[in-house]
């Protein structure tokens, strides 16, 4: 196996210190016990300062500098990037602000957002603690004109409480969502001359990073919100009409099977209660499942055990799992409004299984299926033909949980049946992550 370059450069530092080491010893040696040998001396001491100098040039070499600073950056990026994943909140900003102020010589690191501290980390921390309100002029401005500031002076800083005597320079960097001014990220000098170039386009680079994670959060916060906004658009769909066939079954119980009707009846307001409580991101299968045998005993009962029938089979190492309410009840509703026969049982069976780092769960029926026609115009929002809406409201909202490689497949044959795969990331069902983007 060969050497990359970065690997004979450890070699050849090696070699040559050996070399110093031992040029350097002999050296000592000649001086001390044999001072005749003049030219012995004169030839070790050239070896030992050619090995010292090239020691100290490859060292202090540029490119290896530059390669150590690039590391550097790149790994203070990185754990900048881990604070922030779930916004720039005061805890994120505060611990970017500790991240930040040993990696310059700034004496000073601060973020704001609109109107407060939200970090600062550095030279007279007490005095500016987050929540305060912005005091100095030159950030107000950057927020309101979105330019970065250079400022060499005090004066042009404005508004530096006297408790902040020691700061006599500083670099402002503006932090955008999209193209609105969201907050700042500051750096605090004791002298004017410590902003470099370099310093400068540290800040800007930093501040490009922030504001690039920002947005990236409110997107994903976006998505969850409009995941949540279409729950709450499928819960409000409830089928009037099997609510009329469900209190009319009841009522025609009440005379004929009081026993049951009561059963119904209490069986019938936890389901309701359960439908409209259901806001969660997240809630257990086995509720989910539970929801689903409430709304087919009602079912049952309107159509008769002869009509329609429910079978289950879910690995109870999923019961706990997580996944997004209303997932699998509106495939099943749609398949008791849809699939029945005019004669004959209707079959709906669910099947839950773990496969590798994913789960899966099956949703079929042996109802009247659908032609390959019917099948794709299920899948476009506006349509109401077949599964219709509920179908892509479901597969939407399983990709702002799950992400994208998250799948919903449907299969159906005409006069067969019809079966719905749910494919989940294992990971963010069990809670062992947050969202997709949480996950190597």
């Amino acid at each position: 196996m060969g050497f990359t370059s970065a690997q004979h450069r450890v070699v050849f530092l090696i070699v040559l210190a050996i070399i110093a080491v031992a040029s350097g010893a002999a050296l000592v040696w000649y001086v001390t016990y044999d001072v005749s040998n003049i030219a012995l001396q004169l030839i070790t001491g050239i070896i030992f300062t050619l090995a010292v100098a090239m020691l100290m040039w490859l060292i202090l070499d540029p490119d290896t500098h530059a390669a150590r600073q690039s590391d550097e950056l790149l790994k203070l990026a990185s754990e900048m990037l881990n604070a922030s994943r779930q916004g720039l909140t005061p805890e994120a900003a505060q611990q970017i602000c500790e991240l930040l102020l040993p990696a310059t010589p700034a004496i000073a690191v601060a973020i704001t957002d609109r109107e407060v501290i939200l970090g600062y980390a550095g030279y007279n921390a007490a005095n500016n603690q987050p929540g305060r309100p912005i005091r100095t002029t030159a950030t107000k401005e950057t927020l309101l004109d979105g330019q970065p500031r250079i400022l060499h002076r005090t004066d042009e800083i404005g508004g530096l409480p006297m408790s902040s005597a020691r700061i006599n320079a500083a670099i402002v960097q503006p932090l955008y969502i999209g193209r609105s001014i969201e907050g700042t990220l500051k750096f605090y000098y004791r002298r004017a001359t410590q902003i470099s170039q370099t310093q400068e386009s540290v800040a800007h680079g930093f501040a490009e990073l922030l504001s690039t994670q920002m947005a990236a959060s409110a997107l994903e916060e976006q998505v969850k919100l409009t995941t949540s906004m279409e729950l709450k658009a499928l819960q409000a769909q409830i089928n009037p009409h099997f609510l009329f066939n469900t209190i009319n079954t009841i009522a025609s119980l009440i005379r004929t099977d009081p026993a049951k009707a009561r059963v119904l009846l209490r069986d019938f307001a936890s389901y309701y209660r359960s439908t409209l409580e259901d806001a969660d991101d997240l809630i257990k299968l086995e509720r989910e499942l539970k929801q689903i045998e409430r709304y087919i005993s009602f079912e049952v009962a309107r159509f008769g055990e002869d009509r329609l029938q429910l079978e289950i089979e879910v690995d109870p190492a999923m019961y706990d799992m997580k996944v997004p309410s209303f997932l699998i009840q509106p495939i099943v509703e749609n398949a008791v409004k849809h699939a029945m026969r005019a004669e004959g049982q209707l079959v709906i069976q669910i099947f839950g299984c773990i496969y590798g780092e994913n789960i899966i769960i099956n949703v079929a029926d042996n109802g009247i299926g659908m032609d390959a026609e019917t099948l794709q115009g299920m899948m476009v929002k506006e349509s109401d033909t077949g599964l219709g809406i509920a179908v892509k409201n479901v597969k939407d909202r399983i990709n702002g949980y799950f992400g994208p490689e998250s799948k919903m497949e449907v299969t159906s044959v005409l006069g067969a049946g019809t079966v719905v795969t749910f494919t989940l990331n294992r990971a963010i069902a069990e809670g062992r992550a947050d969202s997709y983007l949480d996950i190597d």
